[in-house]
């Protein structure tokens, strides 16, 4: 799995490629990521998954961690570019409830609008 980081504004956008897995260290490194972010005042955050081939239930976890983690600081966190497989897990789970999702990025910055 590969992390990569960037900022729009007052959003951070983490672009997430592989799979968010327990036995690969995905879900352990998309958490160290979100920790970094959060510790250097970056509250508003973006996960790209459209590089996501699978998520497991450590994955998924770390997912609603990072969202916990975002809104106990004052900040959000939504999902761009879901995978088929990902969203039908994220009905499944009833999750899609609660992530705000986007399949463009300039309509996911554009939601933190009122945040800036």
């Amino acid at each position: 799995m590969q992390v990569e980081q960037r900022v729009a504004g007052n959003v951070a956008i983490i672009t997430v490629t592989g799979d968010i897995t327990l036995n690969k260290g995905g879900d352990v490194m998309l958490k160290d990521k979100v920790q970094s972010l959060i510790q250097q005042g970056q509250k508003n955050l973006v996960i790209d998954l459209g590089g996501v081939s699978y998520v497991d239930s450590a994955g998924l976890g770390e997912l609603v961690q990072a969202y916990a983690t975002a809104k106990n600081r004052g900040g959000a966190l939504k999902l761009l570019n879901v995978t088929k497989r990902l969203r039908d897990l994220l009905v499944v789970t009833k999750l899609l409830t609660v992530f705000d999702t986007y399949d463009n990025e300039a309509d996911a910055l554009a939601s933190f609008g009122a945040a800036r």
